[in-house]
C-alpha cells in the first residue's frame, strides 16, 4: 500500500508541478494544495473502481449455489404462503409480536350477541301475549260477546281455553256469524202480539214473503213443508223443537183474513204474522231483507220484489244459517241436522 501512495503521489506531482520544480523533495510536493485536490479525486476513483470489480461476485455466487440445491429452491417456491395474518405483514421473515392476528368480530362476540336478541324477541312475544291475554279478558268476557263492527257481523261470545281466549264455537267457523236478527213484533192470525222471545227454546225457520206472490213464494214454502215432513219421519226428536214462520211483507193487502185464507194451502206447522207496515220495515231492515215495490197495473194490483232466504234460527234466538232458493230439500235437512246436533270443542 505504501508502493502505491508512493507511486500515485510522484504521478500526482509529475502532472501538477512545472518543470522546474520535478526535482523538489517530497515534503515540498505535498505541501501544495493543488496536490492534495488531486490527490483526493485519484483515491476515490480507485475506491469506486475496487467496488465494482468485487461486486459481480455475489450473484455468480448466489447462482452456484441456486445451482447446487435445485430442490431447496423449488420446494421454498412450492410450500410458500402469504404473510397475511401471520405477523409478518412485511413478509421479513420475523413475526412481529405487535400485529394482531384476530379481527374485530370473534365467534365469542357473536354467540352473545345473538343470545341477547334471542332473549329480546323472546320477552316481546311473552309480554305481548299477556297484553293481549288481560285486554281479550276484559272484552270479551261479558255476556254480550264481542265483535270488530257490530253492524256486519254478530257480537261473539269467548271462552278461555287452555291455548288462549276464543270464540265460543259455533257452526259459523272462525269468521264468525253475519249480524242479522234482532228483537221484532208482530201479530198473528188471532191478533196476539208475538215477538222474538214467543219461541225461544224453539228453532225457527223465518221467510219473508206476500200471499200474492205467484211463484217463487209458494215455491219456498211449500219447500220448507217437505223439509218439516222428512224431519218428522227421519229425526223425530228435532222435527218438534223446529217452527216455520212467515212472515208479510205487504201488509197493505196481508190482512189477517187474507193470510188465514191463504194458510189453508200450505203445512200446518206454519206461524203466519203481519204488523204496521212501520213494523215490518223495522223488521225486515234487522234481517237485511231487499223489498221493492214494483209498478201497479191499471187494476191496482202490483207484485213486491224481495229477497228469497229462509234463515235459521237456534233456540236462543241467534241466527245459525242462512238457506237460499237454489238449496233443495234434503240440503236443507242435512243442514238442519248438523247445525241442531252440533257440539262445540270448547
Amino acid at each position: 500500500m505504501s508502493l502505491t501512495m508512493s507511486f500515485m503521489i510522484r504521478r500526482s506531482a509529475s502532472r501538477l508541478c512545472p518543470a522546474r520544480q520535478r526535482h523538489a523533495s517530497a515534503s515540498q510536493i505535498i505541501s501544495t494544495p493543488y496536490f492534495h485536490f488531486h490527490l483526493t479525486r485519484r483515491l476515490l476513483s480507485v475506491n469506486s473502481e475496487v467496488s465494482s470489480s468485487s461486486a459481480p461476485a455475489q450473484p455468480a455466487a448466489a447462482a452456484s449455489a441456486a445451482a447446487a440445491s435445485p430442490s431447496t429452491a423449488s420446494s421454498s417456491t412450492k410450500y410458500s404462503k402469504t404473510s397475511a395474518g401471520t405477523g409478518d405483514p412485511a413478509g421479513l421473515g420475523a413475526t412481529n409480536t405487535n400485529f394482531s392476528t384476530r379481527g374485530p368480530v370473534t365467534w365469542p362476540a357473536l354467540g352473545l350477541v345473538s343470545i341477547v336478541a334471542a332473549s329480546a324477541v323472546a320477552y316481546y312475544k311473552i309480554e305481548r301475549e299477556r297484553r293481549l291475554e288481560n285486554a281479550m279478558g276484559k272484552i270479551v268476557s261479558s255476556e254480550l260477546g264481542w265483535s270488530p263492527n257490530p253492524e256486519l257481523l254478530a257480537r261473539r261470545k269467548y271462552v278461555r281455553t287452555q291455548w288462549g281466549w276464543f270464540p265460543k264455537e259455533d257452526a259459523f267457523g272462525g269468521a264468525g256469524k253475519p249480524a242479522i236478527g234482532g228483537p221484532w213484533s208482530l201479530v198473528d192470525l188471532d191478533g196476539n202480539l208475538v215477538t222474538n222471545k214467543s219461541f225461544e227454546g224453539k228453532w225457527t225457520l223465518l221467510y219473508f214473503g206476500f200471499a200474492r206472490c205467484p211463484d217463487i213464494c209458494p215455491s219456498e214454502m211449500v219447500k220448507i213443508g217437505k223439509v218439516m215432513d222428512i224431519l218428522k219421519k227421519d229425526h223425530p226428536e228435532l222435527h218438534k223443537n223446529i217452527q216455520p214462520i212467515f212472515v208479510s211483507i205487504d201488509p197493505a193487502r196481508d190482512s189477517l183474513k187474507a193470510l188465514r185464507d191463504y194458510a189453508k194451502d200450505f203445512h200446518p206447522s206454519y206461524v203466519f204474522l203481519t204488523g204496521a207496515p212501520q213494523q215490518v220495515q223495522a223488521m225486515a231492515k234487522k234481517y237485511r231483507v231487499y223489498m221493492s215495490k214494483a209498478d201497479e197495473t191499471e187494476d191496482g194490483d202490483y207484485l213486491v220484489d224481495h229477497s228469497i232466504v229462509v234463515y235459521f234460527h237456534d233456540e236462543t234466538g241467534d241466527i245459525a244459517d242462512c238457506f237460499t232458493q237454489s238449496m233443495r230439500p234434503s240440503d236443507v235437512v242435512e243442514k238442519v241436522v248438523e247445525r241442531m246436533t252440533f257440539v262445540p270443542k270448547y
